[in-house]
């Protein structure tokens, strides 16, 4: 990896590696059953068939990265820029949602100016949001980032509809396997004293790949699919 210590690509590799043989895991079986190539591209998208970026469906390993790019965006990525908003921006000094007036240097007001470099401090508090607007948005962020009771996570239980079909239902116990482990492995990171960026004084662990989750605000848990 070009940047060791870089939380979401380290993770995210771990989390997309899995899907990925899950996804292989997939391919034998849904090959045995007709292949309608046609039906994302030409029923769902009609509009857009004919673009040159749909990528190519000629091989098993095609159907394999279509797989994992699909549940990846839908899970991993999702999860990791969704479920910490609260962390972050329920404190709306670290990003605000609106700046109540124009700073004073991009005005080239004098007076303003001055007023300013006196007392930087004083234009900051005038500038942020009002105390209802600050927590219109906390609670916003609250709903936003929060599990509910019924989220299903990759690598959870698995589907009945399996039950019947021993190949998938042995891939899935290995996926599920695969995610307890970058469970374990997540946490081993968060204390290497090596890696800055989520260890250390001030430093808040990187867990937002974790796969699994309680409900509620937790900053971590991979759901199946973007769920609001």
């Amino acid at each position: 990896m070009t940047i060791e210590d870089y939380p979401f690509a380290a993770d995210g590799l771990l989390i997309w590696t899995a899907i990925k043989q899950w996804s292989r895991g997939l391919r034998g079986p849904l090959l045995s059953r007709p292949l309608r190539r046609d039906e994302i591209r030409n029923k769902g998208h009609a509009d857009k068939r004919k673009e040159p970026w749909w990528p190519a469906l000629n091989t098993p390993e095609d159907l394999v990265g279509i797989l994992t790019i699909m549940i990846w965006v839908a899970a991993g990525h999702h999860a990791a820029v969704n479920f910490g908003q609260y962390h972050y921006a329920g404190y709306f000094p670290n990003r605000p949602t609106i700046v109540r007036s124009r700073m004073p240097v991009e005005d080239g007001n004098e007076r303003d100016l001055k007023r300013f470099w006196e007392k930087p401090e004083r234009t900051l508090m005038e500038n942020f949001p009002t105390q209802i607007q600050a927590t219109r948005v906390m609670a916003v962020l609250d709903v936003l980032s929060a599990h509910s009771i019924d989220e299903e996570y990759i690598g959870d239980l698995p589907s009945a509809i399996w039950d019947d079909d021993l190949t998938i239902k042995a891939a899935y116990e290995r996926f599920r396997g695969t995610l307890t482990e970058i469970e374990g492995i997540i946490d081993e990171r968060n204390q290497d004293r090596n890696l800055k960026n989520r260890c250390g004084a001030g430093v808040v662990p990187y867990e937002l790949l974790k796969p699994f989750s309680k409900p509620g605000v937790t900053g971590m848990g991979v759901p199946n699919s973007i769920s609001i």
